[in-house]
């Protein structure tokens, strides 16, 4: 198992390679792989969640002083949320280094996107184990916190759902409503389907690893396809 090419990409050199391996082991390669010695990634899955959410809420907090809680929150989100996470993937090639059983690698897309989402998260955690908070925090500014200036100018952290809303209500006089359409994953962190209606027709679908992440992310592809068909 090659890691160089990933750590020069990712510009960190691990200390001990057992814990990036740990990171890229999924809970199904496991089960055809009874010989491997280390566990599934979902602990470091765990910590590196809370190690993101914290740098990226330091950094905020540091870099928009003007800006209240009330904002400061969605552009957290816009930031760490499970799209991002995916760009974060893609951005690193995660996917070739992974670990899966035979059955995850040849699975649909959405199935994978999740595994790929986890994974970042478990890469940040152990990057945290293996060095400390400061070189975590520079693997944050370089492949996430990088994302803020487009997250601002897009104005991508304001609310889509409020904005759909606002919009249907304006010329249909409807109130869009929300449905779940999938739950994925394990319990600590499942992935949520959800489409976005407008009087009883689908308007759109998002994911996201809460219902309100998803909820999110179709009212973001409704108020885009309403953008593309003016």
């Amino acid at each position: 198992m090659n890691l160089s090419s990933l750590e020069k990409t990712i510009g960190y050199k691990f200390n001990n390679k057992d814990l990036l391996k740990e990171a890229l082991t999924h809970r199904s390669y496991l089960n055809e792989n009874a010989s491997w010695s280390l566990p599934h990634n979902e602990r470091l899955e765990f910590l590196g969640d809370a190690v993101l959410e914290l740098t990226v809420t330091e950094e905020l907090y540091h870099r928009l002083p003007d800006r209240s809680e009330g904002i400061l929150t969605p552009i957290r989100a816009a930031l760490v949320n499970y799209q991002a996470l995916l760009e974060i993937a893609d951005e690193i090639k995660l996917e070739k280094h992974l670990l899966l059983s035979k059955g995850e690698a040849k699975g649909g897309d959405r199935s994978k996107e999740a595994i790929l989402a986890n994974a970042t998260e478990s890469v940040i955690g152990a990057i945290y184990l293996d060095s400390d908070y400061a070189t975590t925090k520079k693997f944050i500014n370089q492949f996430i916190m990088a994302r803020l200036d487009n997250v601002m100018r897009g104005e991508s952290y304001r609310d889509p759902k409020s904005l759909l809303q606002e919009k249907i209500q304006s010329s249909q006089r409807l109130t869009p409503t929300y449905k779940v359409l999938e739950e994925n994953g394990p319990e600590h962190h499942k992935v949520f389907k959800v489409a976005v209606y407008f009087n009883r027709k689908k308007i759109a679908a998002g994911e996201g690893h809460s219902k309100q992440e998803a909820e999110t992310e179709a009212a973001k592809k409704a108020l885009e396809d309403l953008s593309e068909s003016k």
